[in-house]
């Protein structure tokens, strides 16, 4: 049953079915004409719409992300900019553009878009990170760090944790504070393990640290994920050698 209510039907005067009828075969020979006509022009605009659509989204911040998982950051960049001046309330825009400037090294330019980003939702978990990030690379190590400790607290479980423990260990590593990015590589190998990068910069700071087996075992690691690691390879023969003087 239909869910609008119609008015009902004022009643017709009985008449003969025989002239309508006529006038129904008419009308439909009419249309049939008349749609004959224009089917091919009907044809053509919908061709023409269909084959825009990806023309008209191609400058979507969906677009934009796809560029760059495909590390097309320049791509992004020229996207971003276009929506944003279209649009400047518009936060996915804001965040795609940031991540690729600071995958482009272009820190000044990450850190006003951040600021802009954290003016339209200063509690968006990417804003936060983002804004880490751009201090981290900026060498402004305390307020980077306050950012990623916010980010901890506000998503445990964030689609960047991983990355947010691994600038904190190198944050505390700059510090000298090696227990402390022990444990916080430690965690952001506990989401990435096959990261041998990871591996080679907790095995360092074991070293820092004093734990020279601990930093032997996470030399090996690396060196097991990737055995062209310079850095993990002097590390292993620095440990060892250091092993065995004991």
């Amino acid at each position: 049953m239909s869910e609008f209510n119609h008015e009902p039907h004022e009643p017709h005067e009985k008449t003969s079915e025989f002239p309508s009828f006529v006038r129904g075969v008419r009308a439909v020979r009419g249309f049939l004409s008349f749609y004959s006509e224009l089917k091919p022009v009907t044809f053509f605009l919908i061709f023409f719409v269909f084959s825009s659509l990806p023309c008209l989204f191609a400058q979507t911040g969906r677009d934009a992300l796809a560029e760059y998982r495909n590390g097309n950051f320049e791509t992004v960049v020229e996207i971003c900019r276009q929506e944003i001046a279209e649009n400047a309330q518009n936060l996915e825009s804001h965040v795609v553009i940031c991540w690729s400037l600071l995958r482009l090294g272009r820190y000044n330019e990450a850190a006003e878009y951040a600021e802009k980003a954290a003016a339209l939702n200063r509690y968006d978990v990417r804003v936060i990170e983002i804004a880490g990030e751009v201090d981290f690379y900026r060498g402004r190590a305390e307020s980077a760090l306050q950012h990623f400790q916010d980010y901890i607290n506000l998503a445990p479980e964030g689609a960047r944790i991983e990355t947010v423990y691994f600038f904190l260990g190198e944050i505390y590593i700059g510090q000298g504070r090696y227990r402390y990015a022990d444990i916080a590589l430690s965690t952001a190998l506990h989401y990435v393990p096959g990261n041998a990068r990871w591996w080679t910069r907790l095995a360092y700071t074991r070293e820092m640290a004093g734990d020279t087996l601990g930093a032997a075992q996470a030399y090996q690691k690396a060196l097991e994920l990737d055995g062209h690691l310079s850095d993990a390879v002097r590390g292993l023969e620095r440990t060892r050698a250091a092993l065995d003087r004991r």
